[in-house]
């Protein structure tokens, strides 16, 4: 298991300062919201995209890829009623795994809650099939840039379409690519009525990426989720992936939350 941490967390510090601290940590990726890049991905220059990697590589990182991909955005949804919107948004994913690739990462975490969830009208067979659709047609993509998307199960609270792994896990199976797989996250599978261990054993098949955080926003060790079983089901699933740090709550102080999570998560794995 690799240990690597989002690039948000470190809200408004320059890069080389954020990718420097994250190595002196003892991180040794980092995973990129393209948010933080610019207003779109399309807006970020050949020159800066190669600005950007050798300021990760430089402090010794490698890049993981890119999450919250929608965010920030406006224009697109996957299961939008209309198909114009779903065809702007595939073309939107596209432009994402090339960006994702030119930094030097393989994985694009697709939470994206406000860009997914149910609009009036849309069932959630309808939605399901929309979602089936619009991954399917990327998957060419995918493959040119050898990159994956990591499906994400998020909580009720955030969107109504999967919301739990398994039914995230069904509709990798309906697309049957290798380039389209799971993310699982400890805060979202805590809403979830089975233990994180079961789930995590139940869906390792699909497992490519992994989230580390609290039930309560914050890291791994600063709220009540206990991550030695969780870190031992991963152990026992054979994962060998990257573990990101993904935190919403900055209360405890960047420094705090960066070094403290990957201490916690040191003394299981």
């Amino acid at each position: 298991m690799r240990f690597a941490i989002c690039n948000e967390t470190f809200q408004d510090w320059p890069l080389e300062k954020a990718c420097d601290f994250a190595a002196a940590c003892g991180y040794e990726g980092l995973e990129v919201a393209p948010f933080t890049l610019g207003r779109l991905a399309t807006d970020v220059s050949a020159s800066q995209r190669r600005d950007i990697r050798r300021t990760i590589e430089r402090a010794g990182l490698e890049c993981v890829g890119l999450h919250w991909l929608l965010a920030k955005t406006e224009g697109f949804h996957v299961t939008h009623p209309d198909a114009e919107v779903r065809e702007r948004t595939l073309t939107y994913l596209a432009d994402l795994a090339r960006l994702c690739r030119e930094l030097g990462g393989r994985v694009m975490v697709f939470g994206s809650p406000g860009q997914r969830s149910l609009l009036p009208g849309v069932t959630p067979e309808e939605a399901f099939d929309r979602l089936s659709d619009v991954f399917s047609r990327l998957v060419p993509t995918l493959e040119a840039t050898d990159t994956v998307v990591a499906l994400e199960p998020l909580a009720p609270n955030e969107t109504d379409v999967l919301t739990t792994a398994a039914e995230t896990c069904r509709l990798i199976e309906r697309i049957g690519s290798p380039h389209v797989r799971l993310l699982l996250d400890v805060k979202a599978m805590s809403s979830e009525a089975d233990p994180i261990p079961e789930i995590i054993e139940a869906s390792a098949r699909h497992l490519a990426h992994f989230h580390a955080n609290d039930a309560n926003l914050q890291g791994p060790g600063f709220g009540a989720v206990d991550f030695a079983p969780i870190f031992a089901a991963l152990e026992s699933v054979g994962y060998s992936g990257w573990t990101s740090v993904e935190v919403f709550d900055y209360s405890p102080g960047i420094e705090t939350l960066a070094r403290r999570s990957l201490e916690y998560m040191r003394s299981f794995a």
